[in-house]
Formats: C-alpha cells, structure tokens, sequence
C-alpha cells in the first residue's frame, strides 16, 4: 500500500547539519502494525511527518496507492493517511463539545449527509468504548484516556487506509495503554494499516515487525 523509498531528512541546528534520517526504506501493506522504537530525537516523529507531508524529505519519494506522495497532498489523499499524537489535546479543541471535534473531518471531507452526522459520531464513540453521553461533553471533563479515545475517534471516523500514531500512549498508565492499543488493533483488523511509534516495550512486542531507528537508519528489532 505504501512504499517508502530512500528518505533522508537533514536539519541545520545553530549552523550544526543534524541528520534525522537516512536512506529510509519500508513497505507497509494492507493490516500491517509497526512498531517503531528508538530514543527522543532519533527520527520516528520525523519519519511520521513526512508520511503525512508536513514536512519535505531532502532525498527519495514515498509511493501510496501506486501514486506518488508530495508534500502538497489532494483532499483524497489527506483523508487517506491520518495521525493521533501523543497529547489528544493537540487535536482537540477546549472550546468545542466532542460531537463537533469529531463530526469536522466528516464536514471537510463530506463523507455523510449532515442529518447522518449524530449518529456515525455516536456509533464510533461507542467503538471506542465511550457513551453517547460524551457527545455533549467538553474536552476538560474528559480523563487523559477518554482525551486519548476521542482523538483516535476524530483520526478514523473518514476511515483511512494508514493510522500513523506517535506516542500515543506516553502519558498514559500501563493499564489505559493496553486498552489503547487493542483500539488500534481493532482498526487493523479493518484492514487498516498502523504505524506506531512506541518507547513502551511491552506494546512495541505486540506489533507485526518491530523496528528501531539508530543514527537515522531504521533496523529491524529483537529487543
């Protein structure tokens, strides 16, 4: 489904050239999970960045869906490849109920009729484990969990092809980040395809291929 080919990614840090990643290759196909390790710093929000064209990659191409990937993505690709970060409030908006925060990407995209809208919002957050009762709340009455819930909701609701996932689970206990993990295996089983960037070893062991990126380069893991 997508192929990753000979990326590299250079930044200039106070007239140092720091090398983020180099000569990259990956092939992620339908319902595969990946589990990227490595330390802060070493490339794997990087790498998800240039998945999702946020930032341009110095060398090499990305290919998705036998199409080539630029860094200036059509409406079709964008809802194709979505992301859920570490901190759900990067997502979500205090100032909106969870009903609007999710139901935006389903406006943007028009996947439904607007009279539709209420109760795809509805059945998603019950996937998620989360009451109807929810759509009416605000992100600030929410535990770190629910936030986390919520913002995975927003992430599938147009139902991509690639979840890329960047420590989605760093500020969350072990327990919480079990239960987040299995959503996302749930989503695989959708033949959706997940990336996910892991320091928690436990969860990096339960992926299909664990890799680890080391000076740049990505390496398959054993650890």
């Amino acid at each position: 489904m997508i192929k990753i080919s000979n990326i590299s990614k250079k930044f200039f840090i106070k007239n140092t050239i720091v090398k983020a990643l180099q000569d990259i290759n990956l092939i992620i196909e339908e319902k595969d999970c990946f589990a990227i390790v490595g330390e802060s710093g070493s490339g794997k929000t990087t790498l998800a960045n240039i998945i999702l064209g946020i930032y341009q990659q110095d060398n090499g191409d990305i290919w998705f869906e036998k199409n080539q990937l630029h860094r200036k993505r059509s409406l079709y690709q964008r809802k194709l490849i979505q992301y859920v970060q570490q901190n759900p409030m990067s997502t979500l908006n205090p100032k909106k109920t969870i009903l609007n925060t999710i139901s935006l990407p389903l406006k943007i995209h028009n996947v439904v009729n607007k009279n539709q809208i209420t109760e795809r919002v509805k059945k998603l957050l019950s996937y998620v484990g989360l009451e109807p009762e929810f759509m009416v709340r605000y992100p600030d009455t929410l535990s770190g969990g629910q936030k986390q819930r919520v913002a995975i909701a927003r992430a599938v609701i147009n139902e991509p092809q690639l979840i890329l996932a960047d420590e989605p689970t760093g500020s969350l206990d072990q327990s919480t980040s079990k239960e987040i993990f299995n959503l996302f295996l749930k989503f695989k089983s959708q033949n959706r395809s997940i990336i996910y960037a892991t320091h928690n070893r436990e969860l990096a062991d339960r992926a299909d291929y664990k890799l680890k990126i080391i000076d740049g380069n990505i390496r398959r893991s054993n650890e």
